[in-house]
């Protein structure tokens, strides 16, 4: 595998992924304001843009970016969306209704993202991942509406990631894996819960069970399973703590396998 690290250990997936040994919700919720804050008035762009999906991450995100841009003087963009019908839009609107941004932009992908899925069937590439790789799509065509939208506006666009998912590899390569600025960077996903629950988010939202919800053969999919650990062992491998070799080999392999993903392009 190209760009595979020379070496995957415990102490070195951390310290690669900033994930400190400390954490304090409350001054890890207002460092992560601070530095949006500066973040957006050093860069000289108008406000942030973020799609919210409905589950804790991007709620989080989106409560931070938005509190920092209150702070600034500037907009935040929420955008919903949807491939089509989203199956748990209340909670999308739930979300949008405790980030309070400045203004929301609904965008359905389905048209888009059928097209080109149509087209690239059409063209005879061979179909055996075809709704995995529609899944993808579907993750990508939502950041280039994204960034769409923050072109127009002079807008910075705000990512989910974060140290959990990172390990694992679990984002699209070019889609939710491309932004400007990652609020959420170095945070396992029990962290990432704390700072919902110190900003005050809904409780349904922050205990909500994680689910990507890309694939249409296995809709609504919870993260854990596909990665066959679960956030409590990837988050206490993150944390330096003592993990099953069941679960260090999973996460491990994992992270070797992904390195492509969260490097820039790979030359000679």
């Amino acid at each position: 595998m190209p760009d595979a690290p020379d070496a995957v250990d415990q102490g070195t997936v951390r310290a690669e992924l900033g994930v400190p040994d400390e954490f304090d919700p409350v001054a890890e919720t207002g460092r992560r304001i601070d530095f949006l804050v500066d973040y957006l008035e050093r860069s000289g762009a108008s406000g942030y843009v973020l799609g919210i999906s409905g589950g804790v991450d991007s709620t989080v995100a989106g409560r931070l970016a938005s509190v920092a841009c209150a702070r600034a003087g500037a907009s935040f963009t929420a955008m919903r969306l949807p491939y089509g019908t989203q199956s748990d839009e209340a909670d999308a609107a739930a979300a949008v209704a405790f980030i309070e941004p400045t203004s929301t932009v609904t965008v359905d992908i389905k048209p888009a993202v059928d097209a080109l899925h149509e087209a690239t069937t059409a063209a005879g590439v061979d179909p055996g991942v075809a709704d995995f790789v529609k899944g993808n799509i579907k993750a990508r065509q939502r950041m280039v509406a994204q960034y769409a939208v923050a072109g127009r506006l002079g807008s910075l666009v705000v990512g989910t990631d974060h140290a959990a998912e990172a390990v694992m590899g679990f984002f699209t390569k070019y889609g939710d894996g491309a932004f400007d600025v990652g609020p959420l960077l170095g945070l396992t996903k029990s962290r990432v819960l704390a700072i919902g629950r110190e900003l005050g988010a809904p409780a349904h939202l922050v205990e909500k069970v994680p689910t990507a919800d890309l694939e249409e053969l296995r809709p609504g999919l919870p993260d854990e399973v596909a990665y066959g650990v679960t956030y409590a062992e990837i988050d206490d491998y993150l944390a330096g703590r003592d993990v099953s070799d069941r679960a260090r080999t999973a996460i491990e392999e994992a992270y070797r396998r992904t390195a492509h993903k969260r490097r820039l392009p790979a030359g000679p």
